[in-house]
C-alpha cells in the first residue's frame, strides 16, 4: 500500500555520514525530529553505505512540543534543514518559544 500525504521536505542535510544522505540530500521516506526539547534527527544513523533512493525525505513527525513549527506533533514549516550541531544531528529550522 502507498500512502500519499503532504509533509514538509527536508530541503538540505549536511550530515554526509548518514546512510540516508546522498549529495547533501536526505532520501529517507520520512524522518522524525526530536525528543523533549532536543530537535535531533531521530532517523539519522551513521553508515558507510548510502541509500540508492532518489526520493526526497519529508518530516513525518516532530516531538519537540516547544518548536514554533510543531502543530499537533507534525511539522508545519515549508521545509527544514538538518545538520551537525555540537556532537548531535539537529533540525536547524527548529525555533522554540
Amino acid at each position: 500500500m502507498i500512502i500519499a500525504t503532504d509533509m514538509p521536505e527536508v530541503a538540505e542535510c549536511t550530515v554526509s555520514k548518514c546512510a540516508y544522505n546522498t549529495d547533501n540530500s536526505c532520501h529517507a521516506r520520512a524522518i522524525t525530529i526530536g525528543d523533549g526539547d532536543n530537535p535531533g534527527c531521530d532517523t539519522y544513523f551513521a553508515n558507510s553505505t548510502h541509500t540508492r533512493s532518489h526520493r526526497s525525505a519529508g518530516v513525518g513527525a516532530c516531538k519537540v512540543e516547544a518548536c514554533d513549527f510543531n502543530d499537533d506533533f507534525e511539522c508545519s514549516a515549508d521545509s527544514i534543514q538538518v545538520g551537525r550541531q555540537g556532537k548531535g544531528v539537529k533540525c536547524q529550522t527548529c525555533t522554540c518559544h
